[in-house]
């Protein structure tokens, strides 16, 4: 029971670095009914400019809290910038265009930024280690039943879970309380209707590419705190958050967090619980398993809604 308990906690801290990924792809699509694949490499430049920042801060010699915070705030910053740069210049000229057009321009920013970084003058092909801002221990510890071994809860997933919580908050707040929120939905909803109500729709769509860019970076310095910086790390875990979108219903942003919770527990009990250890590789195919199956039977995903084009 221990074991079940401690990977269930390990899934969820996963998972919810899954879901502020797929938060990403979600709001893109629900807009712009467009699959940001370079979204998963926005994730490693917010783990790139951490690193720096991290590097630099350390030598300053200022509180952890203040580091940490200065290292989050200026990679959000930073990817909201590049997620800017993308929008306006890869996505915004193929807009009124096929939509193989902008998958295949997605694709390609993909492989730029990851090619890009690992030049050795930006950040170079080898994986490093994320400076030490802070020492991991165990922040909350305890027992399940007679286990006479406890089930540990690090600083680092009590900070991912705080922060995962508090981004879950404001974003819902933003959507759901101001108008700059009402036009995000007004032009998910009818993108032309929305252009003749007088809504700015560039503005609208820039600013979700920003937002997105911004949390994809906040999971980046998570993931690069907790294991290495690597220029191909968005790879995997953007595919992996791209089925989490589409697991939770693509386009719904309560569907993103469900579909990232989802795969982060079927990865973590996979791999520590159900799959003997020689085989624990093969859970990351699980997500692909588990998409191919949402496809087959609900393709909508489990919080998305079937909407029938007419033709």
């Amino acid at each position: 029971m221990q074991l079940l308990v401690q990977q269930v906690i390990n899934g969820l801290s996963i998972g919810a670095v899954y879901a502020l990924i797929a938060l990403g792809y979600t709001m893109v699509y629900g807009v712009l009914r467009l699959i940001n694949f370079a979204h998963g490499d926005v994730y490693m430049v917010g783990a790139v400019i951490a690193f720096f920042l991290a590097t630099w801060f350390q030598r300053l010699g200022l509180p952890v809290w203040v580091n940490l915070s200065l290292v989050f705030l200026g990679a959000a910053m930073g990817c909201a910038a590049l997620g800017f740069i993308i929008e306006r210049f890869a996505y915004r000229p193929l807009r009124n265009r096929p939509r193989l057009v902008s998958l295949i321009t997605a694709i390609g920013v993909s492989l730029f930024l990851e090619n890009l970084f690992q030049q050795k003058m930006v950040f170079g092909a080898r994986p490093r280690q994320f400076p030490p801002l802070i020492e991991t221990r165990t922040a909350i510890s305890f027992h399940v039943g007679h286990s006479p071994v406890a089930v540990n809860i690090t600083n680092l997933d009590v900070i991912n879970f705080v922060l995962v919580i508090a981004l879950m908050i404001v974003l819902s707040w933003v959507v759901l309380r101001t108008r700059t929120g009402l036009a995000l939905r007004a032009v998910s909803y009818r993108f032309d209707t929305a252009a003749l109500m007088g809504i700015n729709t560039d503005r609208i769509i820039a600013f979700t590419f920003m937002l997105g860019s911004a949390l994809a970076a906040v999971a980046g310095v998570i993931d690069a705190m907790r294991y290495q910086v690597d220029p191909l790390m968005g790879l995997v875990a953007g595919l992996k958050a791209f089925v989490a979108a589409v697991i939770g219903g693509i386009g719904s942003i309560p569907g993103a967090v469900l579909g990232g919770l989802l795969m982060g527990l079927i990865e973590s009990l996979l791999r520590g619980v159900i799959l003997p250890s020689d085989y624990s590789g093969y859970a990351d195919g699980a997500a692909f398993l588990a998409l191919i199956l949402i496809l087959l039977f609900r393709p909508s995903g489990i919080l998305g809604k079937y909407a029938p084009e007419k033709v």
